[in-house]
């Protein structure tokens, strides 16, 4: 077993005022590695933003600006956080939800090939219609 021991015993955390956290189980559970970069950027700030309840109420321009995301990116990153149920969005707050213990993790594969492009790229042009069709 390995001993683990702080490295700065005068820096150890500690709880004050408002705390943020995310279970282990969503590094051990494969939440993270099933995210893309704006989303596991999104969802780590919904977490620091909530309150304890995981509610939080910034507006998307001030989330893009935080985090330096145009709002394609931030939609993209948010719907996918919903389809994933890992977050609730009424269109002014934002609850970030309890872990789904019924999670099957998909790990990102990359693209490729020009097919894979057309397939899974979400900004394609082709992406964009299929969506929107399929929407309707």
């Amino acid at each position: 077993m390995i001993r683990k021991e702080p490295i700065l015993h005068q820096r150890i955390r500690k709880i004050q005022g408002s705390f943020a956290w995310i279970p282990h189980s969503f590094l051990r559970n494969g939440f993270w590695s099933s995210l893309d970069h704006h989303e596991l950027l999104l969802y780590l700030f919904l977490v620091l933003a909530a309150d304890r309840l995981g509610v939080s109420y910034y507006s998307f321009d001030k989330i893009c600006s935080l985090l330096g995301v145009n709002t394609d990116e931030y939609i993209l990153a948010r719907n996918e956080l919903i389809d994933k149920d890992l977050i609730a969005f009424d269109g002014h707050l934002f609850q970030v939800l309890s872990l789904s213990e019924n999670f099957k993790p998909t790990v990102l594969q990359p693209i490729t090939s020009q097919k894979a492009m057309m397939l899974r790229d979400p900004a394609t042009i082709h992406q964009a219609i299929r969506r929107s069709l399929d929407n309707d």
